[in-house]
């Protein structure tokens, strides 16, 4: 591994500025690290190396030129495939999009490229994002860097691993329910979920409309905000997406500066079921940053443990409607179309054959709970429940600047280890899920090693609707923290994988 892609995005920002290296050498030593270590970690679906590098190529030309550049210019990415890429194979995860090309870009993917973002490639995901392990994607599992026997996390385990197996050094998720946070906390990243209408769903492959947000990964605090300010901000091709100024991620990802800052641990997230070394680096934590000067009180959050229910309730309803859309009459996969069977007959045999057995669990699930005589009765309460659990979020920030809780209850399982049983699958994302159905920004930070098995744990820390800006204080404070303690940010520790050539 060439010393490059050891770098942050700041750092090879720098480099790339002052001449000492170019975007096109940057790009060339993450696809080299890429094909010499993605057979075993398989983050990637889709490498696009001629594109990546035209892209690279044009960067150069034009800081050659005097061109006023964006300080994130020339820095390469790994995208979740479930974000439209003009030309670009974008399949969710599924065999139902396999070969699929979109003819258009997703907002998001227009505004990397306007920042002169480089694209590597597309990551693996859990099919549609109906996953927290990576296990449920069409094309394999993938394999998370600390441990190739161990999940990267889900849905957007393909791009944390990708940057915690130093193929990327900036990522792009979508959280639903944890689905940048969650693999953040198993890969030893960071992962932040924006504010939701805090960046556009346009172009993004939706799974539940009124949860879905795209966010940035990486390996620093610092990096995602930048990030996070590239992407973010008003899009009128979104319907819901908030016609505010972004905040000040970056400014606060500088500064780190916790002094005062109310912070309430929530009672309800945490004891029994969560891991002993996860707790334990969690408190450390706490006293860190109560040394640095925060106020840290605990708050009660009674609803949230209706959280997981209610999720499993809405996610499907609205999925199941999301998904109704891949009928093999439009795009996507075409199957028995012989001449003998009839429209409904080809759709059927089309979703039989396409979809894979969490996506049709789920379509079901919701199906019924929307259906007739059920309505009312589950996904009517379960909505009713969300409007509790948004109550919680504000009475308690009315206490508190913050909430904080460990990222999940384990650090990451073994691969195989819950296939088979869902509902322990599901409580991956106990802690993350009420900050989606809340809206508020939420986000992970790495905060070091249980003890038991050596695995990272993360930080969790969710903010107020706008109030994204306090996630990067508390997490630049902490990288602060455990940068003095370790001499190095925590993926410097991250054990090396072997290039395979």
């Amino acid at each position: 591994m060439t010393d490059l892609t050891r770098k942050t995005a700041v750092e090879l920002s720098e480099l790339m500025s002052s001449g000492q290296t170019s975007s096109v050498e940057v790009t060339q030593a993450h696809l080299d690290r890429i094909g010499g270590t993605d057979g075993a970690v398989h983050a990637f679906l889709h490498v696009d190396t001629e594109g990546a590098l035209a892209q690279a190529a044009d960067v150069d030309r034009r800081r050659a030129a005097g061109d006023e550049l964006g300080p994130l210019a020339g820095v390469p990415l790994a995208l979740k495939d479930v974000l439209t890429q003009d030309g670009v194979p974008t399949t969710a995860g599924s065999k139902i999009l396999e070969g699929w090309k979109p003819p258009y870009d997703s907002t998001v993917v227009k505004r990397l490229k306007a920042a002169g973002i480089v694209i590597l490639g597309k990551t693996n995901m859990d099919e549609f994002a109906m996953g927290s392990s990576t296990e449920n994607s069409a094309y394999g599992t993938t394999h998370n860097p600390w441990d190739l026997n161990r999940i990267p996390g889900g849905s957007g385990g393909g791009s944390s691993a990708a940057i915690s197996a130093y193929q990327a050094p900036l990522a792009i998720g979508t959280d639903t329910g944890g689905s940048i946070r969650q693999p953040a906390a198993f890969t030893g990243t960071v992962g932040v979920k924006p504010t939701y209408g805090g960046t556009s769903r346009y172009g993004l492959i939706a799974l539940a409309s009124s949860l879905d947000t795209p966010g940035p990964c990486a390996r620093t605090t610092l990096d995602a905000a930048l990030l996070h300010e590239v992407i973010a901000g008003y899009d009128p091709m979104d319907s819901t997406s908030i016609n505010q100024p972004v905040p000040a991620v970056v400014d606060a990802a500088r500064s780190g500066d916790v002094t005062g800052l109310r912070i309430g641990v929530v009672k309800e997230l945490g004891g029994e079921g969560y891991q002993p070394g996860v707790e334990a680096r969690f408190h450390e934590a706490v006293e860190l940053l109560t040394k640095l000067g925060a106020e840290v009180v605990e708050v009660s959050c009674p609803h949230f443990q209706y959280a997981l229910p209610a999720y499993y309730l809405i996610l499907p309803s609205e999925a199941s409607s999301n998904l109704a859309k891949f009928d093999a009459m439009r795009f996507g996969l075409r199957v028995g179309d012989d001449g003998e069977n009839d429209a409904e007959k080809v759709m059927s045999l089309t979703r039989e054959a396409g979809f894979g057995p969490e996506v049709k669990r789920r379509i079901m699930l919701g199906t019924h709970a929307l259906s007739s005589g059920y309505y009312d009765a589950y996904y009517g309460q379960a909505q009713k429940v969300r409007t509790l659990i948004a109550r919680d979020f504000t009475a308690a920030y009315e206490q508190v600047d913050v909430l904080v809780s460990p990222s999940t209850p384990t650090t990451a399982f073994e691969i195989g280890a819950r296939v088979n049983d869902p509902i322990a699958m599901y409580k991956n994302d106990l802690c993350t899920i009420p900050s989606n159905l809340a809206g508020n920004a939420a986000a992970s930070f790495p905060i070091g090693l249980a003890e038991e098995d050596g695995l990272p744990v993360g930080f969790h820390v969710m903010a107020p609707v706008m109030r994204d800006d306090l996630c990067y204080l508390v997490g630049s404070a902490l990288e602060s923290a455990y940068a003095d303690q370790w001499g190095g940010v925590l993926m410097s520790k991250a054990p090396e994988l072997e290039v395979t050539r």
